[in-house]
């Protein structure tokens, strides 16, 4: 995996990333040892090394059980519960197949829920799960938090209606806190197959916990290459010295051009199988640098689809923004064009030509327009799409994540916002000991 801030040349060069060594030094050492705001939640940082064995072989065994007895796996969670998953399984695995094979073994087709408060989706999908053998995976880490805890109320039931309680507790697969808990308390009485949210990795750090591993894991992904590849990104990311770490480039030159007054930062993609890592990523940057008024808005296009909308504003709209281009420079398949008689369409000079070709040169194209339109771009070059350059990219991101927090002068593991919404909702739907402030709060939105 290469950075390369070629394409922002004009905007910012060698000078102005010297100039943030030694900040970029003084996250480095806070982030390691333990010295920064936040570090109770560091412990994604050595997880590729430290990972519990033991549990990752009971994450692939009910992986193979669930694959034997469910044609689909609902994934119950919200935020970094399920973004991480579906990123990774979105990006490896074809979204136009509802079944897949993978070395002679039926793949369940997988359906998240509790990510939203939805009424029609969730119907749908508790019809897709009534219709054929399922099971789910909860994710959380209390069991109380609102939308995952109201989805697992429906998929339990429908669960418990369709096969018996003995048979839904054979189905019913939890992730949660190690020894405290709604949820835990329910999946210790219950009996249900446990599996850890580690006390110290975030939300939004967690997809290489067992929050990710074991929906990836049922979709046929390979997790033990995706761990070595996230291992081999650490070792790659630990040197502080600008010069040697692609991973700090990146970290620090978003915060060059965040000072230079370009405060949106748009994650591009040339490969749609990347649009829901985009999700994962805005999430990450979003709650971990979006405080103290401070921070990168996170925002993301699909090309060459969005260079036919958005693009436009890209190319000529405020010149607030940045763009960050994930490249796969080796599609893992390809299709010749064919001739057509008469060249209607006037293609006739791309016959014979491989689409992946078309594509790198509308790449290359767009970052060019873009650059001389005011916009500089980063590009991070992935070789290949796979379960090991999905753990090198993960881990890199996460690690950018947290030395640009630390340089923008934040506390990247922390997210105070995030219960804003959830105060007032509660209030609006009387949830015990919010009812004065529901009566107040239906007061001021009466008199907007």
């Amino acid at each position: 995996m290469n950075f390369s801030c070629r394409y922002a040349g004009g905007f910012f060069g060698r000078e102005e990333m010297e100039n943030l060594q030694d900040l970029v030094l003084e996250a480095h050492n806070r982030l390691h040892d333990g010295t920064g705001e936040g570090s109770d939640y560091t412990g994604w940082l050595d997880l590729p090394e430290t990972y519990n064995r033991e549990e990752v072989e009971r994450i692939k065994v009910a992986a193979k059980e669930i694959r034997e007895k469910a044609d689909v796996l609902i994934v119950i969670g919200i935020g970094g519960s399920y973004l991480g998953a579906k990123a990774a399984i979105r990006m490896l695995t074809s979204p136009l197949r509802p079944f897949c094979k993978c070395g002679g073994q039926k793949i369940p087709k997988i359906f998240f829920a509790g990510h939203n408060i939805n009424g029609p989706y969730v119907k749908d999908v508790l019809e897709i799960a009534e219709n054929n053998d399922f099971a789910i995976n909860v994710i959380s880490k209390s069991g109380t938090t609102t939308e995952p805890a109201i989805a697992f109320r429906f998929f339990k039931d429908l669960l418990e209606r369709k096969y018996g309680k003995e048979g839904a507790r054979e189905r019913i697969y939890v992730t949660t806190d190690k020894e405290k808990g709604a949820l835990f308390s329910l999946a210790e009485a219950e009996g249900y197959e446990k599996f850890v949210v580690p006390d110290n990795v975030g939300g939004r750090y967690s997809v290489l916990t067992p929050v990710g591993l074991l929906p990836i894991a049922v979709a046929g992904i390979d997790i033990d290459d995706m761990l070595r590849g996230a291992r081999d990104e650490m070792i790659a990311s630990s040197d502080p010295n600008l010069d040697h770490n692609p991973c700090y480039q990146y970290a620090a030159a978003r915060n060059i051009l965040y000072r230079m007054g370009k405060t949106t930062e748009v994650l591009a993609n040339f490969d749609g199988r990347l649009q829901y890592f985009a999700e994962w990523w805005k999430q990450l940057y979003g709650e971990s640098e979006g405080k103290d008024g401070k921070g990168i808005f996170p925002a993301s296009v699909n090309f060459s689809t969005d260079l036919h909308s958005v693009g436009q504003y890209i190319q000529d709209g405020l010149r607030n923004i940045f763009e960050t281009v994930i490249y796969v420079k080796t599609p893992d398949g390809d299709v010749t064009i064919p001739g057509m008689e008469g060249n209607i369409d006037g293609l006739r000079y791309l016959e014979g030509r491989n689409l992946s070709e078309v594509n790198e040169n509308a790449f290359l194209g767009a970052i060019m327009a873009h650059k001389d339109g005011g916009v500089p771009c980063l590009v991070i070059e992935m070789e290949e799409l796979n379960a090991y350059n999905f753990g090198k990219v993960v881990y890199f991101f996460e690690k950018a994540c947290a030395i640009s927090g630390y340089i923008l002068g934040v506390n990247p593991f922390d997210q105070p916002g995030v219960e804003a919404y959830k105060k007032n909702m509660f209030a609006l739907l009387g949830k015990p000991g919010y009812e004065e402030e529901g009566v107040k709060l239906r007061e001021r939105i009466k008199n907007l």
